[in-house]
């Protein structure tokens, strides 16, 4: 059993994060550790590959619980975001899957897209804690990001003012035609996301606030309102 355990340091380091965060997250039930007869933490290294693999419950406690970020998915501006997208672009290119290679600067192309308001309209005004949280696993075949900004409603409300929940929100800016200034561009960019999804084979999970939005090539766009709130966005992309 000894074997199969790595202390706390080894465990923050394969997360990139700290031990404190470790420490706070055993203390929440958030990742349970195995304590020794001291009462040192130590974790199975198969227990830690399992939560690290699962990108997109990491961006939810993100978003959601305000835990630490890890350095791994965290892209503190533009530049770093772009090189990563530029990253998930040149390993898409390489895959055997016909379907896939044919669509994939698609896949590209809305990731990018989302990624990108979360900077333009949040740029020194960030409520929280600045920057996204960007990370895909091509073999699942998902893409997660996530920001803890001021979330679409605000962005909206700076030309509709009329706007009063985050339902209606997410409706205006996947539906409506807006101008072509800033700050409306998040609008409209996600209609052009909205577009894709729906034209190929594609999911696609938006959230922000207490609003959650879903749109695929099956089904039409659906928003059902979460007992959970969030300041930001947090999306998850199939393909």
């Amino acid at each position: 059993m000894d074997r199969e355990l790595i202390t706390i340091s080894e465990a923050a380091k394969l997360l990139g994060v700290s031990i404190d965060t470790l420490r706070r997250w055993d203390e929440k039930g958030q990742l349970k550790s195995v304590r020794s007869e001291g009462g040192h933490r130590y974790y199975s290294k198969e227990q830690i590959e399992n939560y690290s693999n699962d990108i997109f419950k990491l961006a939810k406690n993100w978003v959601s619980n305000k835990t630490e970020i890890s350095v791994q998915f965290y892209c503190s501006d533009s530049s770093t975001f772009q090189a990563r997208l530029i990253k998930m672009s040149n390993e898409l290119s390489l895959t055997s899957d016909k379907n896939l290679k044919n669509n994939f600067s698609l896949v590209v192309a809305i990731a990018g897209e989302i990624g990108n308001n979360s900077f333009d309209h949040n740029l020194g005004n960030w409520p929280d804690e600045p920057g996204v949280f960007f990370g895909f696993d091509l073999s699942k075949r998902q893409i997660i990001l996530a920001d803890r900004g001021q979330g679409v409603l605000q962005t909206l409300k700076q030309v509709k003012p009329e706007l009063v929940d985050d339902s209606s929100a997410l409706i205006v800016a996947f539906t409506e035609i807006i101008s072509g200034r800033a700050p409306e561009e998040r609008g409209n960019g996600l209609k052009f996301v909205r577009k894709v999804v729906e034209r190929n084979d594609m999911k696609l999970f938006f959230k922000s606030g207490n609003a959650e939005l879903k749109v695929s090539k099956e089904s039409p766009l659906s928003i059902i309102k979460s007992d959970i709130s969030i300041r930001g966005c947090l999306v998850l992309i199939r393909f």
